[in-house]
């Protein structure tokens, strides 16, 4: 505990302390700088236990951002929170720096040892087969951007348009979910002997009437016949008809060079997504200051949530997690602020390195956890 408080100190000196300002189930951590400008997080919780886990890693010569949005339960999430930034450390410097080949090994690595994992747990929690994650990668170095996905969780850049002052919102991520019709397609052409691989069910187009998204970390049980066919696992969920894996953990991967015309970026989970439109977001971001900004595009999607079901957000922030799920997801946001060093309230001290983690559960959080999950980070 020594070394975690110690640690904990490191990080309050780099990045002036966690604002840990509870609203509810809000949580946030606000104007944080990175080596070419801002960040902040927010993050809400509406299930039981919370699917989303998020953080950010800076340095003088890189930064690297994660959205994690599980489903089927928080340890997939967890999972990754707590080894994808070490993997992209250390084959980083195994194969000469960043670049997509590294990026790509860093997630097989994860999603093996979580097959691992799951193999080793079947018997003992048949239900860890079924949990999964969708994954958010952005990593920022020498005004170079990648950004890594699977799922449907998604980063949208706000890029002021030539000869105006108007800023547009540029996706850069693909949603890899099967209510898009061109998703649809790839997943059918790659099962054609298999006429019910997508079908119409609950509301939306899901695999095997199952799960929407067609990547993600995990979700064991659609990937790998042999722990599906456990009779451990059989004798939790209904039988399916499962030839060969029905899902990828393959990201899709773009690098971007950053421009003077690129103005910020927003990495957030498909609980945002649902609400706000990437065009309303960019709108938010632009029109308003800096400060308080990833709380207030989780605010603008809760209200939305709200006025769908004819509430307002006062009663919104009565109801209990769990229940709040039937109104909205958790809903995971951070917004990166690009190239704007002399407006940036903070400087990122030479050869300084700081890792911010948003809880793991906002509902019972404490001083003590938040400093767990900043020491996971770095481990």
């Amino acid at each position: 505990m020594m070394m975690v408080r110690s640690f904990y100190g490191i990080v309050e000196r780099c990045f002036g302390g966690l604002e840990d300002e509870t609203d509810g189930l809000l949580w946030h951590s606000d104007l944080k700088p990175h080596a070419s400008g801002d960040f902040s997080i927010a993050v809400v919780q509406a299930n039981s236990s919370l699917e989303d886990q998020s953080q950010v890693f800076t340095s003088p010569s890189a930064t690297y951002i994660g959205v994690y949005d599980g489903h089927g339960g928080p340890e997939a999430s967890r999972f990754v929170n707590k080894r994808l930034f070490p993997y992209l450390q250390k084959f980083s410097a195994e194969n000469g720096g960043l670049s997509v080949y590294v990026i790509k090994k860093a997630f097989q690595a994860i999603e093996e040892d979580f097959l691992s994992f799951v193999k080793q747990s079947l018997h003992t929690s048949p239900r860890i087969a079924s949990v999964g994650s969708c994954c958010l990668l952005g990593a920022i170095s020498d005004n170079v951007l990648y950004a890594a996905n699977l799922g449907d969780s998604r980063v949208v850049l706000g890029r002021r348009a030539l000869g105006s002052h108007k800023v547009v919102a540029q996706r850069l991520s693909t949603d890899h979910n099967v209510s898009v019709e061109e998703v649809r397609r790839e997943v059918k052409s790659l099962h054609p002997d298999d006429e019910q691989i997508v079908v119409f069910s609950r509301g939306s187009w899901r695999i095997k009437g199952i799960i929407q998204v067609s990547r993600s970390i995990g979700d064991v049980y659609l990937k790998n016949p042999d722990c599906y066919k456990d009779p451990h696992f059989q004798k939790f969920c209904n039988p399916i008809s499962l030839k060969r894996p029905v899902m990828t953990a393959k990201p899709s991967v773009i690098i971007r060079e950053l421009g003077s015309q690129d103005l910020f970026l927003i990495f957030a989970s498909d609980g945002l997504w649902e609400h706000l439109t990437d065009e309303e977001a960019v709108e938010i971001v632009y029109k308003y200051p800096r400060a308080g900004i990833a709380r207030r595009l989780v605010r603008a999607a809760l209200d939305a949530a709200a006025k769908k079901r004819e509430m307002r957000y006062n009663d919104m922030k009565k109801i209990d997690k769990g229940v709040r799920r039937n109104f909205h997801d958790d809903i995971t946001v951070i917004v990166v602020y690009l190239h704007h060093r002399k407006r940036s309230a903070f400087k990122v001290k030479k050869n300084a390195v700081c890792s911010i983690s948003a809880p793991m559960d906002i509902f019972s959080q404490s001083t003590d956890e938040i400093e767990q999950n900043i020491s996971q980070t770095v481990a």
